[in-house]
């Protein structure tokens, strides 16, 4: 058959993919016999140096997700047809995979065909199944509607799992900066053998490092069938699924602003309706990928607005919202409570003499100081050189241990030096009264302090 007249023919990008089994049986090489002008053009070839029965990877970066797809077309002898967003391209791909007809038993032909925007086609968007429709909008409403985004997102995944017929539905947010992530919704179909309990969260970074580069620009990855193929490209990978259970598995990324800020992916789905179960997973990819955006950018706002950003502790508006939720009754205190005020002794002195950047570096070793002293309690900025110290869960003996510990670093460090004021009661006692019976034993650990340091004092106390 004559391949090259029939792409020539084709007014959109194409070209046309040969496989040839492997002696063992296995999927051999996919290989580009032919291609058109427009299709040599868009991966930056001359026609000249164009040469048949090249591996496809000669011409563009390897995708297992189009391997999967051509594969499936030519063995399957079904149309395919998708419209994503390629990173690579940065634009949106319509593709066709088509099989053809061959005149040699050992090999299999697939024309592959697609049309390039640099942005989406909305009707191109909505061409789906009204299965998958239905669920897209029910998750559209859930997302808007409900007041936990956390609990939703969970709701989000367990109605994913059972749409798909799947084992397992999460949505993970990710950190690369700091090689973290965290789970924001895990559906398992039996709770007995959830063993993501069991992640070792640095391993398995390793792992979530590597699927960038598996998807290699494309919205997503699915792997089905036979995985020891995919054991040679990935093995830790390969292990974790093996230790899961995973049979197959269709990853989607979530990226907002050329960021990946996490994965959503189902395990074990039913793949005999894999038509309806791609194009849900592509719309929920979608959609979660603006709501989770719009989630990380309150979280950050919301950090932001209780946050001090020099000392990273909280901040007073944190504190004043603290103290109406415990007159409001909104947020209980436990039992017995303490209440810590701590004020940099010497500040004025140090700006003064070094520079308010030596000022600064000192309010930052003071927090993380109260930080790691009072560890679990919540701390907060409340002044200039002030500090406020919620403390709970502890007893009395426990509470003036750590103030004794405090005090006895303040009188010993060259730097770091508080005054302390603090005050101890049951959760009946007024907080505001606390807090000013703190304040007042503050100032008269501070008066003391320069009394016995008069070096250190401004005459007016900082």
């Amino acid at each position: 058959m004559d391949y090259q007249s029939l792409v020539n023919a084709i007014t959109k990008c194409a070209c046309v993919i040969s496989q040839k089994n492997n002696s063992d049986g296995t999927p051999g090489e996919l290989c580009i016999e032919a291609a058109n002008e427009l299709y040599l053009k868009s991966v930056n070839m001359d026609s000249k140096d164009f040469e048949p029965g090249r591996p496809y990877y000669y011409y563009v970066s390897k995708k297992i997700s189009f391997e999967g797809f051509t594969l499936r077309s030519s063995s399957l002898n079904i149309l395919i047809h998708n419209y994503l967003y390629d990173q690579t391209y940065n634009g949106w791909l319509d593709n066709y995979f088509i099989p053809l007809a061959s005149d040699n038993e050992d090999t299999k032909y697939t024309l592959f065909t697609y049309d390039m925007t640099p942005e989406s086609d909305a009707e191109k968007l909505s061409d789906i199944t009204p299965f998958a429709a239905v669920r897209a909008i029910k998750t559209s409403v859930m997302l808007r509607e409900g007041r936990n985004f956390e609990k939703t997102m969970q709701t989000v995944m367990d109605n994913i799992r059972e749409d798909c017929k799947a084992s397992g539905c999460s949505l993970i947010l990710t950190d690369f900066e700091n090689r973290t992530f965290r789970f924001l919704g895990n559906s398992i179909a039996d709770e007995d053998i959830d063993k993501t309990k069991d992640f070792d969260e640095e391993s398995f970074f390793t792992v979530i490092e590597t699927w960038d580069k598996l998807i290699a620009g494309g919205n997503g990855y699915i792997i089905m069938g036979n995985l020891d193929d995919f054991k040679e490209n990935n093995k830790e990978w390969y292990k974790t699924m093996d230790m899961l259970g995973i049979k197959n598995i269709a990853l989607y990324p979530l990226r907002s602003k050329e960021s990946t800020i996490g994965y959503f992916w189902v395990t074990n789905f039913d793949t005999a309706n894999m038509l309806h179960t791609r194009q849900v997973l592509e719309l929920t990819s979608f959609l979660l990928t603006s709501e989770v955006s719009n989630y990380i950018l309150y979280k950050e706002m919301k950090k932001v607005s209780v946050t001090d950003l020099l000392t990273n502790t909280y901040n007073r508006n944190a504190m004043n919202n603290r103290i109406t939720e415990i007159i409001e009754g909104s947020y209980q205190l436990s039992d017995h409570y303490g209440v810590v005020f701590a004020d940099m002794n010497g500040l004025k002195t140090v700006n003064d003499k070094q520079g308010h950047g030596a000022g600064d570096n000192l309010l930052k070793n003071g927090a993380e100081t109260l930080k790691n002293i009072f560890a679990g309690c919540d701390v907060y900025r409340v002044g200039g050189d002030e500090f406020l110290v919620i403390v709970e869960n502890k007893t009395e003996e426990e509470f003036n241990a750590l103030i004794g510990k405090i005090k006895e670093l303040s009188e010993t460090s060259e730097t770091v030096k508080f005054a302390i004021g603090s005050c101890f009661v049951d959760s009946s006692f007024d907080i505001r009264k606390a807090m000013h019976e703190a304040d007042v034993n503050m100032y008269a650990d501070k008066s003391q302090f320069y009394r016995n340091h008069p070096e250190l004092s401004r005459r007016k106390r900082d």
